[in-house]
């Protein structure tokens, strides 16, 4: 034992030292360790498997507690308005997206399956060391960690039913179901007796004052949740995560995950190497079409859907992609899901090397692809048609302003969620039902009258699909009605007078129902995947999207024309942009242009970098997401076309989020030895 961890440390910290120096991630160099000294090359440096691989569950379990650590339900309440519906968007795609790539390449369905858990995970190593280095900031970072926190839950789920499925339990449909029944109840009976002993322990091992007794409770408490989670049938990494998150609750967790942090990461080392060892060179090649398959799908489709949850999610444009950029690789998770492929009886023994695979393409063009993710914003957004591109910079404001406004019907929104939730389940069920009763059914149906067989089956789905109707009508129905309330509460309908806010009211509405249809169908469209034919989710999915997507674009044809009259209401309003602050009107008046969302007012400064430049020049929109509405030079009005000059002293209305708004002043007032900073005059504002 003590000749082969010497072996495995020293080849892993030559290849470490080596990937840092390209700059490039450690993990890289562990995986090429792993590769030296295991027994698929020929290398006269061979290390014991079996030993390193004994080794290597304490680095699973290890970082597996970590991040149960920093996961508790306070954290994941203040991240799931924005990213729990980004991430319910993404992981269902991409889980759907990967079991259908699987079954492609004639692999099984409980193979299929792991695939696309396999590529709907990113890592969070890679993305947090990544951001470290490049300084990566903001609420790109913000938003970026958020997601992956409703990753890594994600992936104790699917880790858990992975085991489950590894093990045989759920080698078909109806025993997949007995064994997530199984597994919610173990969950639910470790985390109450966890709750209601753990934190107190922890507390009163903390008042000892020792780090090093700290330490070794916490741990002890790690591998006795994974031992009971083994004892169970599941995998220890399910009972590590249970008990970070335990320990967390005693309020330490940043303490905790600070003294454990150098022995996870020196097994975590030893778990990628073991991931090394057990990759053959040959079956890369032999199975070089799924790897560039995977690979595209996870540059790719993880790139989309990210992005597409995020804006959706009222992020914006620039924001949501570089997020989705940052995200476009797979790791540690995928390793471990891929090992219980390789161990079980589903034919899965190819999941580990193409995961290895597809992680390290990945992972190598992860940090390109976070440097380029603002010029790729920038050149999209260049290219929107204008309708979108004036659609885009304010619906991020909408929602802001939507989140942040108060309204009497509070309770009415959820309602309406779990219908929608209600909804789905009852359809997964009638789907996953049919599937699972269709040989008895038609054997009794062919007993009872229907001599076919093909007749039989027609009619069983027939059966299913009047069953289903109604329940999909309705859930389309109550999403309408949902994004209807929250448009509703970012823009009452006024009682008496024009209402203004009609065509935001109405596009908000359409895109929040596109969101909510788009949460709800995708993880509907992973659960229900084994159980339908391949085309059937692509014509619900692209019925969805087309639908409500030409009934959006149509909807916003006037929004330009409504933004330059909505403008000129506020530019009237506000009188003069030379005339004395105390001579302007209240804030109140302006209430018929709260839809244009966060506003300020903006005076070019003498040197200013951005004067005699235009705005196409400068690319504001795609560089901050923000858009200037309004250019006022020498008492007249200029609507930007994006060619005109900016000159020193133009006063510059500038829409969009507050966060956009802020960095658009910096960037447009920005000197040559000072940032300059706008000054809001309104339109957003809730208190106005």
């Amino acid at each position: 034992m003590l000749a082969n961890l010497a072996l495995v440390l020293t080849v892993a910290a030559i290849t470490s030292v080596l990937f840092r120096v390209l700059r490039q991630p450690a993990v890289l160099g562990y995986l090429l360790a792993g590769l030296i000294v295991g027994p698929h090359t020929p290398i006269p440096l061979v290390a014991d498997s079996e030993h390193i691989r004994t080794l290597s569950e304490i680095g699973v379990t290890l970082v597996m507690f970590a991040i149960g650590l920093e996961f508790r339900v306070r954290r994941l309440a203040s991240v799931l308005p924005n990213a729990g519906v980004t991430g319910a968007i993404h992981i269902g795609l991409m889980i759907w997206m990967g079991m259908l790539l699987g079954r492609a390449f004639g692999w099984s369905t409980q193979a299929s399956l792991l695939t696309g858990a396999m590529v709907a995970i990113s890592s969070t190593m890679i993305v947090a060391r990544t951001f470290a280095e490049l300084k990566v900031t903001g609420p790109v970072r913000e938003l970026a960690l958020s997601v992956l926190v409703v990753q890594d839950l994600a992936a104790v789920l699917l880790l858990a039913l992975g085991s489950a499925v590894a093990s045989g339990q759920g080698a078909d449909g109806a025993a997949l179901l007995r064994s997530a029944g199984r597994l919610a109840l173990v969950l639910a009976a470790m985390v109450a007796i966890g709750v209601l002993l753990i934190p107190r322990a922890i507390r009163f091992v903390s008042h000892l004052h020792s780090p090093e007794t700290l330490l070794v409770a916490s741990v002890g408490v790690c591998f006795a949740c994974a031992f009971v989670a083994h004892a169970l049938g599941y995998s220890v990494a399910l009972g590590a995560f249970v008990a970070g998150t335990v320990v967390a609750e005693s309020g330490l967790g940043r303490r905790i995950e600070h003294l454990v942090g150098p022995l996870r990461d020196v097994f975590a080392a030893l778990f990628f190497v073991s991931v090394g060892m057990m990759v053959d060179p040959t079956a890369l090649w032999a199975h070089g079409p799924a790897i560039v398959a995977l690979t595209l799908l996870v540059l790719v489709g993880q790139t989309l859907a990210v992005s597409v949850g995020a804006f959706l999610a009222g992020n914006g444009v620039r924001a949501s992609l570089q997020t989705g950029m940052s995200l476009a690789q797979v790791g540690e998770f995928s390793f471990i899901l891929a090992g219980l492929g390789a161990s079980g009886s589903m034919g899965g023994a190819h999941l580990l090397p193409v995961a290895v695979a597809v992680s390290v393409v990945t992972t190598f063009a992860t940090p390109w692809m976070v440097r380029r993710s603002g010029a790729v914003a920038e050149w999209i957004d260049r290219r929107l048609p204008p309708r979108i591109q004036t659609f885009a910079s304010l619906y991020g404001s909408w929602v802001e302003r939507m989140r942040t406004t108060g309204s009497a019907d509070h309770g009415r929104p959820g309602r309406l969620v779990r219908l929608l939730v209600l909804d789905a389940t009852l359809v997964a069920a009638i789907v996953i039902g049919a599937s699972l009763s269709m040989e008895p059914a038609v054997a009794w149906l062919t007993t009872h009258g229907v001599g076919n067989a093909t007749l039989a089956r027609a009619i069983v789905v027939a059966a299913a699909i009047v069953l289903a109707a109604p329940l999909a009508t309705g859930a389309f129905r109550t999403s309408r009605a949902l994004g209807s309330v929250l448009a509703t509460r970012a823009f009452p309908v006024p009682g008496a007078g024009p209402d203004a806010s009609v065509v935001a009211r109405r596009l908000l509405a359409l895109a929040l129902q596109l969101a909510s249809l788009l949460a709800l169908s995708a993880p509907l469209l992973a659960l229900t995947q084994p159980f339908l034919p391949p085309g059937a989710g692509v014509v619900l999915l692209l019925a969805i999207v087309v639908v409500l997507g030409i009934v959006l674009w149509r909807g916003a044809e006037p929004l330009p024309d409504r933004v330059r009259a909505g403008v000129d209401v506020l530019l009237t309003t506000f009188g003069a942009p030379d005339e004395p602050e105390a001579g302007r009107p209240s804030l109140e008046l302006a209430g018929a242009t709260h839809w244009l969302g966060h506003l300020e007012r903006v005076t070019l400064p003498r040197g200013a970098l951005a004067a005699g430049r235009s705005l196409a020049d400068l690319n504001l929109r795609g560089r901050t997401g923000a858009t200037v509405v309004a250019v006022l030079r020498e008492g007249k009005r200029i609507y930007p076309s994006g060619h005109e000059p900016l000159h020193e002293g133009d006063v510059l209305l500038v829409a969009g989020t507050r966060d956009a708004v802020a960095e658009a002043c910096r960037l447009m007032c920005a000197t040559s030895d000072e940032d300059g900073a706008g000054t809001r005059i309104g339109g957003a504002d809730p208190a106005a």
